[in-house]
């Protein structure tokens, strides 16, 4: 009886240890709330959106192969019906929650696949949807792994009039992609330009690239822009 008991403890903790690929800590360095949301690509659903007070963080605990992004919405407020809506990021549920929706762009995102190929995370930053907060990604407990970072505030610094999103006092809370802003194929990479031979860089994926080189800044950026770890949690801060 004790041996059954002994191996039934060790598969338990065996299936605890194998069930979660990853922490993700969430935090917030911004100096206002922020509300984080999740989209799953593969996998069960995480916690699809929380509010993020200034300096407070949030873990989620990431099954094995699990894959989506994360991004954050602020400039959020409810009317008087309860709804819930934001400026920036909004998801469109008119609740915190986003259960299953994603962004509205245009919006920074923090993209994951989880023990993928070979058993390896991939992620990336990625303004192929446009920017609307500072962000990156730190690999914990493993300092052989490379951090990724879009750490300026393009809404405020580099972003061309035609593509900024305003909100009604007039700042900046957001910057389109040339894709959202023109729907054009040579910025969308579709049609005749829809493999990386014939989409390339254009002068505002371009200027993307200069203000954060290590984010995807159009589709077929992956050279410079995808990293790799084994092992690892992961730390995600808006506004480093």
């Amino acid at each position: 009886m004790a041996v059954n008991f002994s191996m039934s403890v060790i598969f338990f903790m065996f299936f605890l240890q194998g069930s979660y690929a990853a922490n993700i800590i969430i935090k917030n360095n911004c100096p206002y709330t922020i509300w984080p949301a999740t989209l799953t690509g593969q996998g069960p659903q995480l916690l699809t959106g929380f509010e993020l007070v200034s300096q407070a963080s949030q873990t989620l605990q990431v099954p094995n192969s699990w894959s989506g992004r994360v991004w954050a919405r602020f400039v959020c407020s409810n009317d008087a019906t309860g709804k819930f809506t934001c400026l920036s990021g909004d998801c469109g549920t008119g609740q915190v929650t986003c259960n299953g929706n994603g962004a509205a762009p245009p919006a920074s995102l923090l993209e994951f696949t989880l023990a993928g190929f070979g058993g390896k995370d991939f992620y990336d930053i990625s303004l192929v949807d446009g920017f609307n907060l500072p962000a990156s990604i730190v690999p914990q407990n493993r300092a052989d792994c490379n951090s990724t970072s879009c750490p300026v505030d393009i809404n405020n610094h580099g972003c061309p009039d035609e593509l900024a999103v305003k909100s009604p006092d007039g700042g900046v809370i957001g910057c389109k992609s040339a894709c959202l802003a023109f729907q054009q194929p040579q910025y969308c990479c579709t049609g005749q330009y829809s493999s990386p031979q014939t989409c390339k860089p254009t002068k505002y994926s371009l200027q993307f690239k200069h203000l954060c080189p290590q984010a995807y800044s159009y589709a077929y950026d992956d050279a410079t822009s995808t990293f790799t770890c084994t092992g690892a949690d992961y730390l995600i801060t808006f506004c480093p």
